[in-house]
């Protein structure tokens, strides 16, 4: 093993094991265990998964590697949970409840990898007992940014970032010295769209916004980043998880998906991180916190790759970046807004009710109808959080609609 010993006696939880970085985290650790010798469940030991419908995948995984608990969100796969489990003593159980209470289990590190703002309860849970929480879920931060790193410094919390281009600021950004950092640069690879024509784009499918050219993600990501909302959610991430302000963090896309982010320093230099387009990469850098871990990941050789480029977005083609920024500088709870009706409209899309551009379109109208109510909102509380997140989708959802009649 690479890794201290005490290190792989962390009890972990994954929460959304069924999605693509769950399913990655489940492998690394699967690798960590084929070291062990004749004890592999002392290794990395589970506390629980949560999967929101893919119960057979979640049985799969479960007995597997033995978590104390297993559960599903949707509570009509209960039943079939509970059957697939019989026989071993792991614990099912289903709802959403359910899953904040697994997310309250004495696990040591918790993987949040459930996708939307419906991850927010489960990772709050986590954080308020002081867990280490790898974060690979970004509508947390954008959706209760300030609120969320109050918490995390309230209850001696650490939040670990999994995205690949935040975990690479955290890999070379000097915490001890604020100061002398510039500027923080997010790189984008431009998704599939990167070269396609407005009008090209506005009959784009499904299919094709899903398909990534470098990335294997889930569906909802895949779409944000096409349209590269996926990008604005990461700005706005950044500045929160950083303490950065909005005009001190660029987006440069970098189509090879190589170099994962930059940090900018006053004197002049500029350090990045560099890996294969691997998301095994980021999560063993959280999952070793603070030491490394192996994976299997390809290993880059930069004289094959032979170039690397870079260029600045086109703002045009992708106003989701301006839309995204404006967000966050107009600030309060305009970025739980955005977050609302992107999710909202990115559903629509792959329901095939919306066009590819109208999903910026829906969510630009979406804070433009809201504002005003928003601006009423102290934005105090993760209750004002939950009133925003749901006017903004009851919203955003009649917009889709008047789109789909159109």
């Amino acid at each position: 093993m690479s890794a201290q010993p005490d290190l792989f006696s962390r009890r972990l939880t994954v929460l959304g094991s069924t999605g693509s970085v769950g399913c990655n985290t489940l492998d690394l650790i699967a690798r960590c265990r084929a070291t062990a010798g004749d004890d592999p469940e002392n290794v990395f030991p589970l506390e629980a998964l949560t999967a929101h419908r893919n119960v057979e995948l979640l049985i799969e995984q479960a007995r597997t590697f033995r978590p104390r608990t297993a559960v599903i969100g949707d509570e009509k796969h209960y039943a079939a949970l509970k059957e697939g489990l019989a026989g071993t003593p792991i614990k099912p159980a289903s709802g959403a409840s359910a899953i904040v209470d697994a997310a309250e289990q004495a696990a040591d590190w918790v993987m949040s990898a459930i996708v939307g703002a419906a991850g927010l309860k489960p990772t709050v849970a986590a954080i308020r007992r002081g867990a280490l929480v790898a974060l690979a879920n970004k509508e947390c931060l954008v959706c209760a940014g300030s609120l969320l790193m109050d918490l995390v410094h309230k209850s001696n919390a650490t939040l670990l970032p999994v995205d690949s281009e935040h975990n690479a600021i955290f890999q070379v950004l000097e915490t001890d010295h604020p100061e002398a950092v510039e500027k923080l640069i997010l790189t984008a690879s431009g998704g599939p769209f990167r070269e396609w024509t407005a009008e090209a784009m506005s009959h784009a499918t499904p299919e094709q916004a899903v398909n990534h050219p470098n990335w294997s993600m889930g569906a909802k990501i895949s779409v944000d980043s096409a349209t590269m909302m996926n990008k604005g959610l990461e700005l706005i991430e950044a500045a929160y998880l950083f303490e950065m302000a909005p005009e001190r963090i660029d987006i440069i896309v970098h189509p090879q998906s190589v170099v994962h982010s930059l940090v900018q320093y006053i004197d002049g230099s500029v350090l990045a991180q560099l890996g294969s387009p691997d998301m095994r990469i980021p999560i063993a850098s959280t999952l070793g916190w603070p030491h490394r871990i192996a994976t299997p990941a390809q290993r880059l050789d930069l004289g094959e790759i032979a170039n690397l480029t870079f260029e600045s977005p086109d703002l045009g083609r992708f106003p989701a970046l301006s839309i995204a920024r404006q967000s966050l500088q107009t600030g309060g709870g305009t970025p739980t807004i955005l977050n609302a009706a992107n999710e909202i409209a990115v559903r629509g899309f792959l329901d095939r009710r919306l066009g590819f551009l109208d999903i910026a379109a829906i969510v630009q109208a979406t804070i433009e109808k809201t504002c005003h109510e928003a601006g009423k909102v102290s934005f105090g509380s993760l209750e004002d959080v939950e009133y925003l997140d749901e006017m903004a989708r009851r919203e955003a959802e009649q917009l889709v609609q008047e789109y789909a009649e159109r």
